[in-house]
């Protein structure tokens, strides 16, 4: 599987979430309660740029802006008691803001340090989700990428099991036990070290080639139905005897089912390759 590199999930992932964690690490615990003085009603976007004033301080109406988007993408109405209830959160944080900045928090070392990984954050989300939006996945390259994944899926599925060994003579003897009559299933499950299947007989299940090393594959595809491997199959693993149970023909899931799969697959290869090319800019020491 690719290795994803750790920055680029800045675009998957909304960037202000670590903003938000540090905001609610420095809450009260009394910040759901109202505010000793008597709330105002919400004022309607845009009155005075500010949804409050607090101890002479504005609060902006685009904060509110802002945590009203947040609230509708995870399925909040759009409302006037959802503003409200924004208002009402807006003026706890500066409330507490302003007591912090009392307290001298803003010059906290561990404060600082967070406040910088949570500013880097934003504005590489911010960027990455600029740069994936001027570069857009077309569909010509998603049709592409579902060709070849399907390509390499194969036409076909086989139903397999097997016995797993660590020397070519103990896999040897395996298939002296099933020439003598020996089950195949109670050999894997008394002898195969591959401790998952073995539990089930050997059994792999249905897998289209491509899921085992091409060793195991080539060697399970030669074979007949309801026959195993007369001589040891040797991989990176160890020395399997295979037995093919079934064959039928593959499944493949329709372009439309997948779609949203590849495209965000295809955005995050973008994204990787930048922030390889920037690296590769980079004087790193």
């Amino acid at each position: 599987m690719k290795k994803r590199i750790l920055l680029a999930t800045a675009l998957l992932v909304p960037a202000l979430a670590m903003a938000q964690q540090v905001l609610e690490e420095k809450k009260p615990e009394e910040k759901k309660s109202k505010p000793a003085a008597k709330a105002a009603p919400a004022k309607p976007a845009g009155r005075g740029g500010t949804v409050a004033t607090v101890n002479g301080v504005a609060v902006p109406q685009a904060r509110a802006d802002f945590l009203m988007q947040q609230q509708q993408q995870r399925g909040a109405p759009d409302n006037e008691q959802m503003r409200n209830a924004v208002r009402e959160e807006l003026i706890n944080r500066e409330v507490v803001a302003q007591e912090a900045q009392r307290a001298g928090m803003a010059n906290n070392a561990e404060v600082k340090a967070q406040l910088d990984i949570v500013r880097q954050e934003i504005i590489v989300g911010a960027y990455l989700r600029d740069y994936a939006r001027k570069h857009p996945i077309t569909e010509a390259e998603i049709q592409k990428e579902y060709d070849r994944a399907k390509s390499q899926h194969g036409d076909k599925e086989y139903k397999a099991r097997h016995i797993l060994v660590e020397t070519e003579d103990q896999a040897k003897n395996m298939i002296a036990e099933l020439k003598k009559g020996a089950k195949f299933d109670d050999l894997a499950s008394k002898n195969s070290k591959d401790t998952g299947s073995a539990q089930r007989g050997g059994d792999l299940d249905w897998n289209v080639p491509g899921t085992f090393d091409k060793l195991f594959s080539d060697a399970m595809v030669k074979l007949e139905k309801g026959k195993y491997s007369e001589a040891p199959v040797k991989t990176r693993f160890g020395y399997h005897i295979i037995q093919l149970d079934d064959v039928r023909p593959a499944k493949f899931a329709a372009l439309g089912e997948v779609r949203p799969r590849i495209q965000q697959m295809l955005v995050q290869n973008k994204i990787d390759e930048l922030i390889r090319g920037l690296r590769a800019k980079a004087k790193i020491e």
